[in-house]
């Protein structure tokens, strides 16, 4: 389809207003329903599903430290928009097709709120996966200032129930962020990046096969999905007019299986403030900015001076990333754009600060477990790719359980072919280090042998993350200290895709 660019203006999510609140907590609720919404000027009206009837859904903002409950109710169709393989674990045709369990990424919460893949439930709670245990979930919100975001997270389907428009964002803020003089208010704008691609009559594409059609299914699992065009906050292309100052953006990568590698075509530099997990101790500038699924990265961008101007940010990640298919520069390669054509509204004394937190290093030796989990792949009874991790289904035994108040580095021993955004729930982690090593010689022996010096992360990965890219033949080394919770949670890969077909599995975090 061949729609017009930086058209539309960037839609800003509102704010969710409570329905209680006292001293001691915060309860909200938020319902899901399909409803129709324009994502273009050229397109008619897509159906989508969303959050109090708006795609992406409302913006949560809430302090560190406050008790936050939220009821997330289901009042969506029993017919699903998108096509369902039934042969997905979790997705068989025994179960209702349209369920729902929502999972706020990054947050450390309890188990019975985390949104286990398992605990998903249907309109009106009428049926209830065999995890269900609570219709109103409870954040505590300790965690410091940070960007965090809501989506679905149901077993089997959960890159359809995204697709289809279940996400928005949920932002912890803290005093020590207040203090730092960054740009606030209507100067501080978060932008979830997504892809997808549309019929003529304006409604979603997603496959129902792959390439090669899979003899025998009607409907089958794609090993990733790239859309055609690329959305911010939920229309195609937009464009934001801003004053010259300076600006903060909560960049979030909320496509199924893209990557983006992001710069401003000006040339001029993101002040990168935060990753997934919070404000970074200092300030870095960058050229380009990585996001893969579910990464954020927090910047500000300065516009001072540059009145008049026209800026448009760029992707040039190959997909799938990072030796795919180069982007077309007149289509997925353009994101959105900056007018700088607003007047100075009041004079800009925001600052980008040369400190901001400590974020003091895990050294490796304080760590009391060392586990080596590899990413592998097998054909199944189709001949189609199964991702997996240690060579494992979803509902194998259970084999990571690390303890209360434990620190664990983590080995991720990619020997796929492919890279793999891995996620853990509860916990965030720091990046030590990847490592390239014989692939070959770790398949038929099992002797881990590198082939060349440990790669330290890069200067956005320094800071508190809870999503890690794991590139193809390397190992990529995390770690982090589990707690303060107890129960069942899981991790996995974050291309949707892949986390569906199958490369999700349960931990155990035991007192």
């Amino acid at each position: 389809m061949n729609l017009s660019k930086f058209v539309d203006e960037l839609p800003i999510p509102p704010v969710i207003r409570p329905r209680r609140k006292d001293r001691y907590h915060t309860y909200y609720e938020a319902t899901m329903t399909e409803f129709k919404q324009s994502l273009h000027r050229d397109l008619p009206a897509t159906t989508v599903w969303g959050f109090e009837g708006i795609y992406p859904g409302p913006t949560f903002e809430v302090e560190s430290g406050e008790k936050v409950f939220v009821k997330w109710i289901n009042n969506l169709p029993e017919k699903h928009l998108l096509p369902i393989d039934h042969t997905i674990h979790g997705a068989h045709s025994d179960i209702p097709d349209v369920r729902t369990v929502i999972h706020l990424h990054g947050a450390s919460v309890e188990s019975e709120s985390d949104g286990y893949p398992e605990a998903w439930f249907t309109k009106g709670f009428r049926q209830k996966g065999p995890y269900f245990s609570k219709e109103i979930y409870r954040y505590d919100n300790f965690m410091p200032a940070c960007t965090l975001w809501y989506h679905d997270h149901t077993l089997g389907i959960t890159r359809l129930n995204l697709y289809a428009g279940l996400a928005g964002f949920y932002l912890i803020r803290d005093q020590r962020e207040g203090e730092l003089n960054l740009p606030s208010g209507r100067f501080d704008i978060p932008l979830i990046i997504q892809d997808k691609s549309f019929h003529q009559d304006g409604s979603l594409f997603y496959p129902k096969q792959q390439e090669k059609p899979v003899a025998g299914l009607e409907t089958s699992v794609v090993p990733e999905f790239f859309g055609d065009t690329i959305l911010v906050n939920g229309k195609v292309w937009p464009y934001l007019e801003v004053e010259p100052r300076k600006y903060r953006f909560r960049l979030l990568n909320g496509s199924n299986s893209r990557f983006y590698r992001l710069r401003l075509k000006s040339g001029q530099l993101f002040y990168q403030i935060a990753t997934d997990s919070g404000l970074t101790e200092s300030p870095v500038g960058l050229h380009e900015i990585i996001l893969a699924p579910a990464e954020r990265s927090e910047v500000i961008i300065d516009f001072t001076n540059l009145q008049g101007k026209r800026i448009v940010m760029t992707n040039d990640a190959p997909s799938p990333f990072p030796d795919g298919e180069p982007v077309d520069p007149e289509t997925v390669g353009q994101v959105m754009e900056f007018r700088v054509v607003q007047p100075l509204s009041s004079i800009d004394t925001t600052s980008i600060p040369s400190f901001m937190v400590p974020v003091p290093k895990r050294p490796v030796q304080t760590a009391s477990k060392v586990r080596f989990l590899s990413l592998t792949r097998k054909k199944d009874q189709y001949g189609r790719e199964v991702m997996l991790i240690d060579d494992k289904d979803w509902d194998a035994p259970i084999s990571e359980n690390p303890k209360l108040g434990q620190t664990e580095v983590w080995y991720l021993i990619n020997l796929t072919n492919e890279v793999h955004p891995m996620h853990l729930h509860l916990v965030d982690f720091q990046v030590i280090d990847r490592r390239p090593f014989d692939v070959e010689k770790y398949k038929q022996k099992g002797i881990l042998e590198y082939t060349g010096p440990a790669i330290p992360p890069i200067p956005q990965e320094n800071g508190r993350k809870d999503t890690v890219i794991a590139y193809a033949h390397q190992v990529t080394r995390i770690i982090m200290k589990f707690g303060p919770y107890t129960g069942l949670y899981v991790w996995h890969c974050h291309i949707l895709e892949h986390e569906d077909y199958v490369m999700m599995r349960p931990f155990m975090v035991i007192p």
